[in-house]
């Protein structure tokens, strides 16, 4: 079984921001997978469980988690369903923006540091290790002075929602292909 989380925010006043990317990439692998969320007792996150890969022995168990809890606050509820699901860190993988990536750009990889992303910060403290496998979605650079917490807290703007639909998809893609087909066949089809 494998734990794929989307990092996000709770809420509809964060739903569009870009730091959003990751609960968009996991609500479309649960909606691949014919499953719903749900908020089980005591968990701070919402979960979906189902299978990647068809049907049958070849599909792959995983559970979809988007924390109910704040970005920095993020590692919590990821290492409580880690244990609950008897998942090693090896076989967590988080879906986040990244700055340092253009849009329309994704990199997947296994571990490495957290570059200053507070969710990536609290997960690698919560899990102790970053030896975790990372979906990275390019959302770019701010434009002009703008900080980059403005630019990660606000919306994608309307010219780009065609083409976020068509990378979140291929985000999904990616995660579905790291877990069939593995890290090396994933990053020669998706690392751009």
């Amino acid at each position: 079984m494998w734990l794929v989380v989307g990092l996000g925010n709770p809420g509809p006043t964060y739903a569009g921001h870009r730091h959003n990317v990751g609960y968009l990439v996991v609500d479309e692998l649960a909606r691949r997978a014919a499953t719903r969320f749900s908020a089980p007792k005591g968990m701070r996150a919402e979960v979906a469980e189902g299978r990647i890969g068809g049907v049958g022995a070849d599909a792959v168990r995983v559970a979809l988690v988007k924390s109910r809890t704040f970005m920095n606050e993020t590692g919590g509820p990821v290492s409580k369903l880690a244990n609950y699901y008897k998942i090693a860190p090896e076989r967590v993988i988080v879906i986040h923006d990244e700055l340092d990536i253009d849009f329309t750009q994704l990199r997947v990889k296994f571990g490495g540091g957290d570059n200053g992303h507070n969710g990536l910060k609290s997960i690698r403290k919560s899990l102790n290790t970053g030896d975790f496998y990372r979906v990275r979605f390019g959302i770019g650079r701010p434009p002009g002075r703008q900080e980059p917490s403005d630019f990660v807290l606000s919306d994608f703007p309307a010219s780009l929602r065609a083409d976020l639909a068509l990378e979140v998809g291929r985000a999904a893609d990616a995660v579905e292909c790291l877990v069939l087909e593995g890290l090396e066949r994933t990053q020669s089809k998706f690392n751009s």
